[in-house]
């Protein structure tokens, strides 16, 4: 459990760095927003500031230390955020019961990405939208790829659970959506720079 707790509070502090460099692409994914919003992984609650005042956000996290960090940035921004303590693997709500899913930096680390959108297909309504930011594998034969193999197994360690080289692109193309469309770009951000961002609907 310190682990945990030791986590909560270091991906806090990370999120004060990687914010500032995310804010637009994030500004532009969820600023429009409307309706049921189900946040897989929520972590500390960087994206509640996107939120407009209509939604109703509710929040699936697995580690518990992250609940006073997200409580208290959504007590700071007058959020009415409900969070569920619980897995991506197994959503505790209904089938079809939100209009939008959001993710960031989710599929590197939960233990089966592939489950984890099947149970995001169940509980999105039809037509409803999956909004995703994700780091992914660098390509083949760059420096930052090599760094990415070196670095896997402490980063995994230190990261609880994080994998730097997975190719999230391949999973939620072939999760069954009806459409995906997403773009590719890059941080200044060490062994996890190269990063995906998009849009699927069921």
């Amino acid at each position: 459990m310190s682990r945990k707790r030791f986590f909560a509070w270091g991906i806090d502090q990370v999120m004060r760095i990687y914010e500032p460099q995310i804010a637009e692409r994030k500004k532009r994914l969820f600023g429009g927003l409307s309706g049921e919003v189900l946040e897989i992984g929520p972590g500390t609650g960087p994206n509640l500031k996107y939120m407009s005042n209509d939604v109703k956000w509710v929040g699936v996290e697995p580690n518990p230390f992250m609940r006073r960090y997200l409580e208290a940035e959504a007590s700071r921004l007058g959020i009415n955020a409900h969070l569920i303590e619980g897995s991506a693997l197994d959503i505790p709500l209904p089938d079809e019961s939100v209009d939008t899913v959001l993710g960031t930096l989710v599929l590197c680390s939960v233990p089966d990405p592939s489950q984890t959108l099947k149970e995001v297909m169940r509980v999105l309504r039809p037509g409803g939208q999956y909004h995703f930011i994700e780091h992914v594998a660098a390509e083949k034969m760059t420096p930052t790829a090599y760094v990415q193999r070196f670095m896997k197994p402490m980063w995994c360690y230190c990261a609880d659970g994080c994998h730097v080289d997975r190719k999230s692109w391949s999973t939620i193309e072939a999760a069954g959506f009806s459409e995906v469309e997403y773009e590719r770009f890059h941080l200044k951000f060490p062994i996890i720079s190269p990063h995906i961002m998009g849009v699927a609907v069921k």
